[in-house]
């Protein structure tokens, strides 16, 4: 069911009604109208289509996915591509959620793809500055952006509770490391695909500001430049989330690799004590005279050498930490 909001003069005076009556309510040049639609058929887009003489290459874009995050400007419209976010803060997986808008000058339709964009929120922005609804189109899609671009702020955010968290595990010797190694996978995947709908918007939002779009006026501005200041925040984060999330891969490769040269050290030393015994049973195991052969001393003479032998290798060895 399409949702739909009619302002008049800056003031809602009618919420919900059939998506059929946005036409006549557009006849009027005080009327800003609002129309949401959620998993549209091919129909209802053709409707819709022929009631705003909208582009066949925008409506194109809505039913293919994976758009980019863009703004398209064409002669009676614009067309605005964009995606809200959320962090299952569980499994450390982003979800992106795409939104179409389009813009004409007296009208903003929006299409979600799914309920997962959350559009009671964007309502709620709408209401709490209502006193800004007498810019028209612009007020509508200013909260439309905020509500976007604070998915962002808010993952960002999440994603770097959850490296910095996964970097304190780094150094402590009671850890999964294979589960370690799975989550810091998942994370970077998240951030991956994080920037991908992030660092567009600079350009998406920037767009928008400018005078030619007729979309942000004086009174606009201030709002849109907040957005964009966020906006451009938030690349930033991203930005060092990457390197962070690198060093603290590496840093996990790097200790990996010590442990390893650690317990071959360790592992060698042994093998060097273990082989002076060995190597004595050895001499003293042929099948021909030697000193001592057949004598009690011979016995003792070989088992001291073990015994020094392999006492001072074992001293030389911890000295040199490699026990």
């Amino acid at each position: 069911m399409a949702r739909t909001r009619l302002y008049r003069d800056g003031v809602l005076v009618a919420e919900d009604f059939p998506a059929a009556d946005v036409s006549d309510h557009l006849a009027d040049p005080a009327a800003t109208v609002w129309l949401d639609l959620c998993a549209p058929t091919e129909a209802d887009l053709a409707t819709i289509s022929e009631e705003l003489s909208l582009h066949k290459l925008a409506v194109e874009d809505v039913v293919q996915d994976h758009q980019r995050p863009k703004v398209d400007r064409y002669d009676t419209h614009s067309f605005l591509t964009a995606y809200a976010v959320r962090l299952d803060v569980g499994t450390g997986d982003l979800e992106a959620i795409e939104m179409d808008a389009f813009i004409t000058e007296r009208a903003l339709v929006t299409v979600r793809e799914n309920d997962g964009f959350d559009i009671t929120e964007v309502l709620t922005r709408w209401d709490a500055t209502a006193d800004l609804a007498k810019s028209g189109v612009g007020y509508l899609l200013h909260g439309l952006l905020d509500y976007v671009v604070d998915s962002h702020f808010e993952a960002v955010q999440t994603l770097d509770e959850q490296i910095e968290a996964l970097e304190d595990l780094v150094f402590d010797d009671d850890v999964d490391h294979r589960d370690m190694h799975r989550r810091s996978l998942h994370l970077r995947k998240s951030l991956v695909r994080l920037r991908r709908v992030v660092l567009p918007m600079r350009e998406v939002v920037n767009t928008l500001m400018r005078r030619d779009h007729n979309v942000c006026d004086s009174e606009l501005m201030p709002y849109y430049q907040d957005v964009y200041d966020h906006v451009l925040r938030a690349s930033e984060w991203t930005e060092s989330l990457r390197e962070l999330i690198t060093t603290v891969r590496e840093t996990q490769l790097n200790l990996q690799a010590n442990r390893l040269n650690t317990i071959m050290k360790k592992v060698t030393g042994w093998a060097a004590v273990i082989a002076v015994p060995t190597a004595i049973t050895g001499f003293y195991g042929q099948n021909i005279p030697y000193p001592g052969v057949d004598q009690p001393w011979g016995f003792w003479v070989s088992t001291a050498a073990i015994v020094v032998f392999s006492a001072g290798l074992y001293l030389l060895f911890k000295r040199k930490d490699w026990l």
